[in-house]
C-alpha cells in the first residue's frame, strides 16, 4: 500500500517537552514557566515564553537581553514580538537550553531561516550581545539550510523526471515517503550533515530504492526501461523447495544507479560506495533489506519526528510542504545571469539563473577526476626513475608513510563525517595521492630544468615535504568536494580542541599533526605545478596561506617561533626592514619548495654557492649541516623559508591596514604610514605578541594608538564597525583576545591591559618632535599567483579581453558574463544603439556600468561600547561629553558610511578597468 499523506501540521502539533536536565544550570528550577515570577514582563513576551516551553530562567535572561535590545534599537515597536523570538534563541543557545526547536521559533514569530538570521545578526549593535556561541550555531544552521534547500530542489526537480503524474496522486504520497526516508537517513548516517556531496549521494540511493520498489505505472522512462531490464536474482535449486518464496532483491540495482548517476554527472562508483556502507546499515536499522514493501510512513514520520526534535533545528519535512519558514529568498536581477536573445531589445533580454550548488559540485567533481584519470594510484616510470636516481631510494619510506596516513586519515574522515564513512575518506585519499604523484613529478621536472640536476635524494627523503605535499592534495580534493571551508576563520577562539564534525581547514594539518609552517611552504610550488588547477582551487589554497601567517603559524608550539628564536640568537634581526625597490619585487623569484624545505634550519650555519650547475640539490643541502661555524661568515644568511614568510606576512598586513585606513582615515592620509611603522615594528621586534593571536588585533591596536598620540578622534568602537566590512574577517578576532593564559576577552581588554603596557614607550615616540624612521610601505601586489585561464587584454585596447574556452563539457550558463552584453561576432546583431552601447564601455575607464555597492547597508557605528572597562568609552578613560552625544554619534555614521561607499567604488572601477 501507498503511504498515506502527513498532515502538514503534524510538525505543529507535536512541541518539544522541556527537559529539566537542559533547561538550566539550575537543576532545582522547575522547567515549567511559573507565570507568578513575571508579572513585571510584557504579557504577551510571556504568553510567547509559554508556547515555546522555555523555562523561568531562560525567560528572565532573555527578558534582559530584550531590555538591552531596545534601549540601543531604533523604532522596535513593529518588529517587537519578532525581536522576542530573536532574544529567546540567542538566550537558549547560550544556555544550552533544549526548550525549543529552531523550526518552533521561526513558526512562533512568523519568520523564514534567512529573515530569522538577519535578524539575529542585526541585534549585535553591540560586541556582548551576540556571543561567538551564538554567531557559530547560527552560521551552522544556515549551512544546514542552506544545503537542505539545494537538496530539496534537486529532488523535485529530479522526481518529475522519474514519477508519472496519475490520478489518485499516488506519486505525490511516494515521493513525500522518500524525501522523509532521505532526511532520517541523512540524520543517522551522517554526523557532519550538511556535507552536500555526500548527502546528495545518499538521496540518489534513496530514490533507487524507492524507484525499484514503485508500481511500473508510477514510473516514466528511462526508469521503467532500467526496472524490467533488471536481472533477476537467481536462487539455488537445493534452496527451491524449502520455506516460502521470499523474493530477495540485489542490493543495489547497479543499472538503475547508474542511470540515476548519469542523469544527474554523479559518479557511480562513489554512489555504489555510499550505498553499501552508509546506506544499507541504515535500511538493517530499519529492517527494510530484504523487505519488498515501502516503509510505513507513519514510522517513518515518526523517527524522524524524534531525530529533529532531538537536534533541535530545521524540520526538513516542511521543504515537501512548501513552509514558509523554508522558503528560498526571492532571485534578485543582480543575481542572474543576463543573456540577451538576438535582435531583442534589452528589456525582452533572457534570464538565466546561475549554477544550482549540486550542479557546481558536481562539476567540479568531474573537473578533478576528469584531470587525474591518467595519473595511477602508483608512481610514474618518470617519477620512479626519479627515486631510482636518488642516492637513497625514497620508494619504500614513501609507500610506508602513504599507507600510515591513509588510516589516520579515512579514520579521522570517519570520527568528523560519520561512523560508515571510512571507506569514503580511503576514495578521497586514493584521489589525493594520484594528485599528490602527479604535482610530485611537475616539481621535480621544474627543478630538474632550473638546476640542471636529477639527485634529489635530501628533498626525497625529507618525511616533512611529502607529508606537506600529501596535505596540500588532499586539501585541494576536499575543497572540491565542499567538506572544507573556512567557518571559523581557522582557529577556535578559547583555544580548545576543533569540533568532531568539522573537516574545515586547518583539519589536515591536525590530523597529520603537520606544523602549518611546513604546510605553507608547499602551497605556491603546489599550485604552479597543478596542471589543471582552477581559479576556485587557487582562491582556497591561498586563503589557506593567509590564515596560515595571520593566526594559525602564530599557534603556541609553533615552528615558527623557534626559527625566530634561532634568528634572533644568531644576532640577526627578524627580516629586517627593506627598501620599497624590494618590497615591490615579485615574490615567486626561485623560491621553490625545494629552496624553503632545504634553506638552512639553523640561520648561523652558512651555505656555500654550489660550484657550478649540475650541483645537486642535496649536495647543496648538505653543506648546511657540515659547514663549521667558525668558518661561517660574519653575515648570517636567512632561511630562505623565514624570510620569504616575512615578505608576504608585510604585504599581507599593508593591504589589510590600507583597506581600513581608506574606510576610516581617508582625510588624514599621513597617518597610514606612520601607523604601519608602528605595526611593522610590533611583527618585527614583539612578534612575541602574536602568539595565539591574531594580525588583525595587532592592526587595530596599533591603527587606535597612533591616532591616540596625534589627536585625531577615531574610537575603537568605529574601527571595529568597519572592521567588520572587511573581507574573510571572523568576529572573534575582536570578542576573544587572548589577555593571558586561558583568559580571553574583547580587543579593547587586550590594548589596555597586553598592547599598550608592552610598546608604550614606542608608543610616546610618536608624539615627540623626533619620531622614529617610517618604515618603507609594500606596493599591494595581484594575487601572486598566475591564473592559468585568466582574460587576456587585447593589445591596443581598453577595458576589452578574451577568456579561452575551458572544456566543451561547460553549461553555457556558467560562461555568461553576469550583468554584461554577449555579443557574438557573425551574427546579426540588431540596433544600433548597442554599438553605442558597446563603444561607451571600451572608451570609458569608469564605465556607467556599475555594480551594486554591498556598503549600501553599512552597519552604523556601535551606540555604546558595552565591552568597555567600567562603563568607559575608551581605553584611556575618557567619556563622551553627553551633550554632543547624537551630533558626534551621526556624524561618526556619516562619515564612516561615506568613505566606506566611496572607497568601493573607487575599487571598482579599479578592478573593471584590468
Amino acid at each position: 500500500m501507498p503511504p498515506k499523506k502527513r498532515s502538514s501540521g503534524a510538525t505543529q502539533s507535536k512541541e518539544l517537552k522541556p527537559s529539566a536536565e537542559g533547561a538550566s544550570p539550575d537543576k532545582k528550577e522547575s522547567p515549567e514557566l511559573n507565570l507568578k515570577k513575571h508579572r513585571d514582563k510584557d504579557a504577551e513576551f510571556v504568553t510567547l515564553c509559554k508556547s515555546l516551553h522555555v523555562t523561568d530562567l531562560v525567560c528572565d535572561r532573555a527578558w534582559v537581553l530584550w531590555k538591552t535590545v531596545q534601549d540601543s534599537t531604533d523604532e522596535v515597536t513593529e518588529v517587537q514580538k519578532k525581536l522576542w523570538g530573536a532574544c529567546l534563541f540567542v538566550t537558549a543557545t547560550d544556555m544550552d537550553a533544549s526548550c525549543f526547536t529552531f523550526t518552533q521559533v521561526l513558526k512562533a514569530v512568523n519568520l523564514s531561516v534567512k529573515q530569522f538570521v538577519a535578524l539575529v545578526k542585526k541585534l549585535d549593535v553591540n560586541l556582548d550581545t551576540i556571543s561567538t556561541k551564538v554567531n557559530s550555531a547560527l552560521a551552522r544552521l544556515e549551512k544546514k539550510y542552506d544545503v537542505m534547500l539545494a537538496l530539496y530542489q534537486r529532488f523535485e526537480k529530479t522526481c518529475k523526471s522519474i514519477f508519472a503524474l496519475v490520478p489518485n496522486g499516488k506519486e505525490r504520497d511516494t515521493m513525500r515517503s522518500c524525501w522523509t526516508m532521505f532526511l532520517l537517513a541523512k540524520g543517522r548516517a551522517l554526523q557532519m550533515d550538511d556535507d552536500l556531496v555526500i548527502s546528495f549521494q545518499l538521496l540518489l540511493c534513496t530514490l533507487e530504492l524507492f524507484i525499484k520498489r514503485c508500481p511500473s505505472e508510477l514510473l516514466q522512462a528511462p526508469y521503467t526501461v532500467s526496472k524490467v531490464q533488471s536481472p533477476p536474482t537467481r536462487t539455488s535449486r537445493r534452496n527451491q523447495s524449502r520455506a516460502k518464496p521470499r523474493p530477495p532483491e540485489p542490493e543495489v540495482d547497479v543499472q538503475l544507479l547508474e542511470t540515476l548517476c548519469k542523469e544527474n554527472d554523479c559518479n557511480t562508483e562513489e554512489v555504489k560506495n555510499v550505498y553499501q556502507t552508509s546506506f544499507s546499515a541504515f535500511l538493517d536499522s530499519l529492517d527494510l533489506s530484504r523487505s519488498p514493501d515501502f516503509p510505513q510512513v507513519n514510522d517513518l514520520d515518526q523517527q524522524y519526528e524524534e531525530h529533529y526534535l532531538k537536534s533541535r533545528d530545521i524540520d526538513g519535512r516542511l521543504f515537501f510542504d512548501g513552509d514558509e519558514t523554508v522558503l528560498a529568498p526571492k532571485l534578485e536581477i543582480t543575481q542572474v545571469e543576463r543573456t540577451p536573445k538576438k535582435n531583442l531589445p534589452d528589456e525582452d533580454a533572457v534570464l538565466i539563473p546561475p549554477q544550482t550548488p549540486i550542479r557546481a559540485a558536481m562539476t567540479s567533481i568531474q573537473q578533478l577526476r576528469g584531470g587525474l584519470i591518467s595519473s595511477g594510484d602508483q608512481p610514474s616510470t618518470i617519477l620512479t626513475t626519479y627515486f631510482k636516481n636518488c642516492t637513497v631510494d625514497p620508494t619504500q619510506d614513501i609507500q610506508k608513510r602513504l599507507e600510515t596516513l591513509e588510516q589516520v586519515f579515512s579514520q579521522r574522515f570517519a570520527q568528523a563525517v560519520g561512523p560508515r564513512c571510512a571507506v569514503l575518506g580511503k576514495q578521497r585519499f586514493t584521489l589525493g595521492v594520484r594528485l599528490y604523484y602527479r604535482v610530485m613529478e611537475e616539481l621535480l621536472k621544474s627543478e630538474e630544468k632550473r638546476l640542471s640536476v636529477q639527485n634529489f635524494s635530501k628533498l626525497l627523503n625529507d618525511s616533512t615535504f611529502h607529508t606537506s605535499l600529501l596535505a596540500c592534495a588532499l586539501e585541494v580534493v576536499m575543497a572540491t568536494y565542499g567538506e572544507s571551508s573556512f567557518k571559523t576563520g581557522g582557529y577556535n577562539s578559547a583555544g580548545g580542541d576543533p569540533a568532531e564534525t568539522d573537516v574545515c581547514f586547518p583539519w589536515i594539518l591536525d590530523t597529520f599533526s603537520l606544523a602549518a609552517f611546513d604546510f605553507y611552504k608547499v602551497i605556491e610550488s603546489f599550485i604552479k605545478a597543478f596542471p589543471t588547477v582552477t581559479k576556485d582551487i587557487i582562491k582556497h589554497l591561498e586563503t589557506c596561506e593567509n590564515l596560515i601567517m595571520e593566526r594559525i603559524a602564530w599557534r603556541t608550539g609553533s615552528l615558527l617561533f623557534e626559527l625566530l628564536k634561532q634568528e634572533c640568537e644568531s644576532g640577526a634581526a627578524v627580516e629586517q626592514v627593506e627598501t620599497t625597490a624590494s618590497f615591490a619585487q615579485p615574490l615567486q623569484h626561485n623560491h621553490t619548495a625545494a629552496d624553503l624545505y632545504l634553506s638552512p634550519v639553523r640561520p648561523g650555519l652558512r651555505i656555500l654557492p654550489p660550484d657550478s650547475p649540475a650541483t645537486s640539490t642535496s649536495q647543496a643541502s648538505s653543506q648546511a649541516t657540515t659547514q663549521p661555524a667558525s668558518q661561517s661568515s660574519p653575515r648570517h644568511p636567512k632561511s630562505n623559508s623565514l624570510s620569504l614568510f616575512y615578505k608576504k606576512l608585510y604585504r599581507l598586513a599593508y593591504m589589510r591596514l590600507k583597506t581600513l585606513c581608506s574606510y576610516l582615515l581617508s582625510s588624514h592620509p599621513e597617518l597610514e604610514p606612520i601607523i604601519w611603522t608602528l605595526f611593522q615594528y610590533t611583527l618585527q621586534h614583539e612578534y612575541e605578541l602574536m602568539k595565539d593571536r591574531h594580525l588583525d588585533q595587532l592592526m587595530m591596536s596599533a591603527m587606535y594608538a597612533i591616532c591616540k598620540v596625534k589627536s585625531v578622534d577615531l574610537r575603537f568602537k568605529t574601527i571595529v564597525t568597519a572592521y567588520k566590512n572587511l573581507p574573510n574577517t571572523n568576529q572573534e578576532t575582536f570578542k576573544n583576545v587572548l589577555i593571558s593564559e586561558g583568559h580571553y576577552d574583547s580587543i579593547i581588554v587586550f590594548y589596555n591591559q597586553v598592547f599598550m603596557q608592552k610598546l608604550k614607550t614606542n608608543i610616546l615616540q610618536y608624539a615627540s618632535n623626533r619620531p622614529p624612521t617610517l618604515s618603507p610601505i609594500p606596493q599591494i601586489p595581484r594575487s601572486p599567483y598566475k591564473f592559468p585561464n585568466s582574460p587576456l587584454r587585447v593589445p591596443g585596447s581598453n577595458n576589452v579581453y578574451v577568456s579561452p574556452l575551458k572544456s566543451p563539457r561547460m553549461s553555457p550558463s556558467i560562461m555568461t558574463p553576469r550583468s554584461r552584453m554577449l555579443v557574438s561576432i557573425g551574427e546579426s546583431f540588431g540596433l544600433s544603439n548597442r554599438f553605442q552601447k558597446i563603444n561607451q564601455m571600451v572608451n570609458n575607464s569608469d564605465r556607467s556600468f556599475k555594480r551594486t555597492h554591498d556598503l549600501g547597508s553599512t552597519p552604523k557605528p556601535l551606540k555604546r561600547l558595552r565591552f568597555d572597562v567600567d562603563g568607559q568609552d575608551e581605553a584611556d578613560g575618557s567619556k563622551s561629553s553627553g551633550d554632543s552625544t547624537l551630533i558626534q554619534k551621526l556624524a561618526e555614521m556619516s562619515s564612516t558610511r561615506s568613505r566606506m561607499q566611496e572607497q568601493k567604488m573607487k575599487e571598482d572601477a579599479e578592478s573593471k578597468k584590468e
